[in-house]
């Protein structure tokens, strides 16, 4: 088989529909049909709307405040964000996937990518298939998914499209067995903005070329698409074509950078306020660090005031500190995150956002260790870091953490607003829904 000969390969994407507001209603049926939107951090814009919310108009990022005459028209509930809540049952999702195959991707928070040419034969047909996936994840999380099929990545992103647009697919779709006629017919009706990896700026380079559609993108050449756009472009050409050229990320790649900041609820002006903030993220950003097994060797630190409010006086500061040795604990990355703060706080400004940024990360294992560093020490750090990630992990996140992180017992003034927040029903014991 040539290079870019189709290929025996066969996806699927499963994508949990309205994800943030589905999840809602798992534990408000009452909520149902109702017009819902999900708010960003600090309860600032729609970052996830029901079908409903879609059908009035509203566009994904729309702030609240512009929203709200018309949520008192239409009765629209609003949520605030609760990111722990989303990615418990995204797990969950997860795990269902893997019941049908141990090839899959975790693409994103609400899609999944499988690999399912080799247990196709349990099934009548891939229709059948799809529908079995989206009737466990129903079963057993109570989250509607769609569920597109096709040779190539490309080509399951753009049957699961039709899939979520289309009720007669019932929400599922497979356009690798459609015949081509067909499958021309539905590329030539979809926008060519909608192919994955199209975003807008190439949306509208392609548009002026008078490559409007799914189909014409189809017919371009993929050399001539190189040369203009790229080899990414080029991939998505043959991906298009049913030559599949992106493979599963079974393994996410660790990440080079991590951050972990918020705006704060209201601002503020104090270090001690600040100081709890830096060092909230230092632990979440530590924490993260941990899961992908890997150390820093450099923290970044920053504050800043709010750049909109230009009638007041501005102050835009980071700092970064090396580490003597590089590391993933918490209690050592909080103390140089403090260190860097006092180091640019400036009284008198009100500010609006903190945060840190974990740079020089490297590999656990393989990062080279320094030849005066304390080796019991060491060991000491990590069985302590270890419990508090299964503590926090089994009753809930910052369930122990640094006293420079502040109490549990109050909401701290330069925390994000959430009025709305839903209980985190399924990571939390004193927090579990009730059935009376």
């Amino acid at each position: 088989m040539s290079a870019h000969s189709p290929s025996n390969t066969l996806f699927a994407l499963v994508d949990v529909n309205n994800f943030y507001v589905s999840c809602e209603r798992v534990f408000q049926p009452k909520l149902e049909e109702v017009p819902m939107v999900v708010l960003s951090n600090n309860d600032g814009c729609a970052v996830a709307r029901s079908a409903e919310v879609k059908a009035l108009g509203v566009k994904m990022g729309t702030p609240w405040f512009q929203i709200q005459a018309l949520a008192k028209k239409h009765g629209i509930k609003a949520c605030s964000s609760n990111y722990t809540l989303y990615g418990d049952m995204s797990s969950r999702v997860v795990q269902v996937l893997r019941g049908f195959t141990p090839n899959l991707e975790v693409y994103s928070i609400d899609e999944s990518f499988l690999q399912i040419e080799t247990v196709l034969k349990q099934y009548q047909d891939t229709i059948e298939l799809g529908q079995k996936i989206k009737q466990q994840v129903k079963d057993t999380t109570g989250l509607p998914v769609c569920v597109g099929i096709g040779a190539s990545k490309t080509l399951a992103k753009l049957a699961n499209h039709l899939a979520k647009k289309h009720q007669q697919f019932a929400g599922v779709c497979d356009v690798n067995a459609m015949a081509k006629p067909e499958l021309y017919q539905w590329m030539s009706e979809t926008e060519v903005g909608e192919v994955w990896g199209v975003g807008r700026q190439i949306a509208k380079k392609l548009k002026a070329q008078n490559i409007q559609s799914v189909f014409d993108l189809l017919q371009a050449s993929p050399q001539a698409m190189r040369q203009q756009f790229g080899v990414v472009m080029e991939r998505l050409c043959y991906e298009l074509r049913g030559t599949s050229c992106l493979q599963l990320e079974e393994v996410a790649p660790a990440k080079q950078q991590i951050i972990a900041s918020r705006s704060f609820g209201k601002l503020v002006t104090s270090q001690v306020e600040l100081a709890q903030s830096v060092a909230t993220h230092a632990a979440r950003a530590a924490e993260k660090l941990r899961t992908q097994n890997s150390i820093t060797g450099a923290l970044t630190v920053f504050i800043q005031t709010n750049p909109f409010k230009q009638h007041e006086p501005q102050h835009h500061q980071s700092i970064t500190i090396p580490l003597v040795d590089p590391s993933d604990d918490t209690l050592t990355l909080t103390n140089a995150a403090l260190e860097g703060l006092k180091q640019i706080y400036q009284p008198h400004f009100r500010y609006k956002k903190a945060g840190v940024i974990l740079n020089l990360i490297g590999d656990k294992p393989t990062v080279q260790q320094s030849l005066f560093e304390d080796m019991e020490s060491k060991g000491k750090s990590a069985h302590l870091m270890k419990a508090m990630d299964e503590i926090n992990t089994r009753f809930g996140n910052a369930a122990i953490r640094s006293a420079a992180a502040g109490t549990n017992g109050t909401k701290q003034a330069w925390q994000m607003r959430s009025s709305n927040k839903s209980p985190n029903y399924t990571t939390k014991w004193d927090e579990l829904p009730v059935v009376s």
